[in-house]
């Protein structure tokens, strides 16, 4: 199954991996008990989605830090 990485504030699908590399994610990135639910999701069809956030979002974050404070800041 294809690994999606999409941008956990606006939705947008950020790129894919065209093979499963679960494991290879949990290695890459190292999170702490508890934050891999909140970053990596997987669906009933064996999905996975990885959360992350696009470039957009990260120059608006930079630009009005204040937005880190909300859990979604775009409607």
């Amino acid at each position: 199954m294809p690994v999606r990485y999409r941008c956990r504030h606006c939705e947008t699908e950020i790129g894919t991996l065209p093979f499963d590399a679960d494991e290879t994610i949990r290695k890459l990135h190292l999170f702490e008990v508890g934050e891999v639910d909140d970053y990596i999701e997987k669906n009933e069809h064996g999905d996975t989605t990885v959360h992350c956030i696009c470039e957009h979002c990260e120059d608006s974050l930079r630009q009005f830090p204040d937005y880190y404070a909300l859990k979604k800041w775009l409607q």
